[in-house]
């Protein structure tokens, strides 16, 4: 079996590697290392999940200068020698901590810029100087346009997932960075799909590049060690589902992709609250609270991520077993890079989608463009046997951990009930005379006229008021 040593590659990135336990290349890092070591532009196409970061990673690392070199002082001081493209904040700081494993003992700096972020903290490590430079597009932007970014001395660039920086509408920007870098750079350009535009892209940019396509097209970049589930479920009855999902055999990381935001992180809350360790990750969270929240998952201090499809293409973390579409994806390209978050790295993963009775004509179309055999989702509710069946799930399992809450009143009210004053009860009972007149019950002591005297066998009379009618006008009366 072929090693990064017999490919060329240099022998203290190959010691950092086998540090981590990588050794033996994949087959899209096997292809690409021989060419892209020359200096060759190319063209690389494989699925997500296959070990592309170090198939442009090791050549970009090992094609620059390192600082204990002797001809580093000749090297226009601070000016970074490399710059890679990527369209999302997570893929940039997966990429740049890639990097940073495989150049450790070589020394090169590494820096990843990237917006939500205040500006200082990127602009002082580009003043005392920087070799590698990993970030998104509008950023890249900003630093260039303020002077503090020259990025007109690289030896090459990189595009990692071109086709994603195309649908964000990042093009217009990637050609102005392509505009600032000297026309002699080595350009690498990498995607899972290759359309028309980024076709253009290459042919405009690219001198002579080198095709390499691990893969042709959509129905064999399914991770083939991945087995897919479709149910049609109800949407009141998903949380529970995947409540019970998360006990089933095997069952080690999770991430739960939704449409929405606001979508994420209602399950977020809803699982969380059933018992399981979850954190959402979606645009409204502050970048510090995104980080934070995937070192966590990482870290395995979560078992849950809820995302959206902005942080789909930068999740690349060990130990995800399964990947559930909590809504079915728009395209199939969605679908296939929701799914590619399991079965990384030759690994065997679980991916299971949800489709609601609305989206049955979107997932036929993903169906047929993927040539799947379901065609038709079966109908599946948390306490069909197929589901506990298919998933190994123990019978009997409940999707909630942990009991629930028990609902308590308000502190204020509380407070109101405590503090209110007892009053004495009052005997409401009444009784109706024949005028149509109530009075007290015998308890009350009646309001008497004129009162007897002490010790007379005389009753005291009672004055029985009536009631007259209003007497008539004066005239009338005449």
């Amino acid at each position: 079996m072929t090693t990064f040593r017999e490919l060329g590659v240099d022998p203290e990135i190959c010691d950092a590697l086998e540090r981590a336990g990588i050794t033996t290349p994949f087959a899209i890092q096997e292809m690409t290392l021989s060419v892209a070591l020359l200096g060759t532009d190319l063209i690389g196409q494989a699925r997500t999940g296959t070990g592309k970061t170090l198939a442009f990673g090791i050549p970009v690392m090992q094609r620059s200068i390192a600082p204990k070199d002797p001809a580093y002082a000749e090297l226009p001081q601070g000016k970074p020698q490399a710059l890679i493209v990527a369209p999302t904040r997570e893929l940039a700081l997966q990429v740049s901590g890639d990097l940073h494993l495989a150049s450790k003992d070589r020394g090169l700096r590494v820096l990843t810029v990237y917006g939500g972020v205040p500006y200082e903290q990127q602009l002082d490590a580009l003043t005392a100087g920087v070799d590698i430079v990993v970030g998104t597009p509008g950023r890249l932007i900003d630093l260039c346009n303020r002077r503090a970014l020259d990025i007109s001395h690289v030896h090459a660039l990189v595009l990692d997932e071109a086709d994603e920086m195309l649908d964000l509408g990042f093009l217009p920007d990637v050609e102005k960075l392509l505009g600032m870098t000297p026309e002699t750079r080595q350009t690498m350009l990498f995607s899972a799909t290759m359309p028309a535009a980024i076709v253009s892209l290459a042919r405009t940019h690219m001198r002579h590049p080198m095709n390499i396509r691990a893969e042709s097209s959509y129905d064999t970049q399914l991770v083939p060690a991945t087995a897919q589930f479709i149910y049609q479920a109800h949407d009141l009855d998903k949380p529970e589902i995947i409540g019970r999902i998360l006990q089933a055999e095997d069952a080690d990381k999770f991430i739960v992709f939704t449409r929405t935001k606001r979508q994420a992180q209602r399950v977020a809350d809803d699982l969380a609250e059933r018992g399981f360790k979850t954190a959402p990750l979606h645009g409204d969270m502050a970048q510090v609270a995104r980080e934070k929240a995937l070192t966590r998952f990482r870290e395995d201090k979560l078992r849950v991520l809820v995302a959206t499809d902005v942080a789909a293409r930068g999740i690349d973390v060990q130990g995800v077993s399964h990947v559930i579409n909590y809504t079915c994806p728009e395209d199939e390209k969605t679908y296939i890079h929701r799914i590619g978050r399991t079965g990384r790295a030759g690994a065997s993963g679980i991916a299971i989608t949800f489709v609601d009775w609305a989206d049955l004509a979107r997932w036929k179309m993903i169906n047929k463009a993927l040539d799947l055999p379901f065609e038709d989702p079966q109908e599946t509710y948390s306490t069909s046997e197929h589901l506990f069946h298919d998933l190994g799930i123990a019978p009997g399992t409940k999707g909630r951990i942990v009991d629930p809450a028990p609902v308590e009143r308000p502190a204020r009210e509380r407070a109101e009930r405590t503090e209110r004053p007892e009053r004495p009860a009052r005997n409401r009972s009444r009784r109706r005379t024949r005028g149509g007149e109530t009075s007290a019950a015998p308890a009350v002591e009646a309001v008497t006229g004129d009162a007897a005297p002490a010790g007379s066998d005389r009753p005291a009379s009672t004055r029985n008021r009536r009631r007259r009618r209003p007497s008539k006008p004066a005239a009338e009366s005449a």
